[in-house]
């Protein structure tokens, strides 16, 4: 049952000490105060757990939840999912930043246009977490073929109502797990777009999504294995997304 009104912050973590403080620190200082969130650890090797701890015994509305194995980030994203009580579902990753309107307004926006599931801009930060001029802008509507186009949703911007959509399973892959379930997601609803920058997304060095390259065989299995796309339909996006990634046209 959804308790209504609440937001269930769905945060995955591994090996994030270093950022995670920063991260819940931003939730705290929403202006919209009716949230829980949910940090599931994927068995970090580094001083995650007791930061978080200390957190934990000031504020009741973080939970926290360990793996009992390193499984992979998709398989933590579920276990938070799984473990939600809120009416709405926010995802933030455990090294990035919500500016502090940030649910307010964009509850706002999904209630005044009745809209399930939504998406805002962002800005780019370095690892040290300094601003770039980066700005990623929020798509006004973005259906099922233009996310295989481009990916133009940021992971940490996202929240959906789940009174309305229900909840799922975020497919086990590695990588681009976070666009393999918004892609499932699409099969219900579309993802409307604030424009106002909501989020910062930090710019990490060794992160799963900076390599590139790496990230083509996973592509290749989001659109072959996962969404069942045809042989020649998958090698098309996955040209025009090497396209993308090579120019930096995103």
């Amino acid at each position: 049952m959804c308790i209504r009104g609440l937001v269930s912050v769905i945060t995955p973590t591994y090996n994030c000490a270093k950022f995670i403080a920063e991260t819940i620190e931003s939730v705290q200082n929403q202006s919209y105060e009716n949230w829980e969130m949910i940090i599931v650890d994927d068995c970090s090797q580094d001083d995650t757990r007791t930061i978080v701890r200390n957190y934990l015994q000031k504020d009741n509305r973080i939970k926290y939840y360990c793996l009992e194995k390193n499984s992979g980030a998709a398989i933590a994203r579920t276990k938070a999912m799984e473990l939600a009580n809120g009416q709405y579902i926010a995802f933030l990753d455990s090294d990035d930043l919500w500016l502090p309107d940030k649910l307010e307004k964009q509850i706002n926006f999904m209630e005044k246009n009745k809209y399930y599931f939504t998406s805002t801009s962002y800005q780019q930060m370095t690892e040290d977490g300094h601003d770039t001029t980066k700005i990623l802008h929020a798509i006004p509507k973005t259906d099922y073929n233009r996310l295989l186009l481009d990916c133009p949703v940021g992971n940490s911007t996202v929240m959906y109502d789940v009174s309305k959509m229900g909840k799922f399973q975020v497919p086990n892959i590695r990588k681009r797990n976070d666009d393999a379930l918004w892609l499932a997601m699409l099969k219900k609803e579309n993802i409307y777009g604030f424009p106002e920058i909501l989020m910062k997304y930090r710019l990490r060095k060794n992160s799963i999504s900076s390599n590139k390259i790496s990230l083509l065989k996973y592509t290749w299995i989001l659109y072959r294995d996962i969404e069942h796309l045809s042989i020649f339909t998958s090698i098309w996006h996955i040209c025009w997304w090497g396209i993308i990634k090579i120019f930096h046209l995103k």
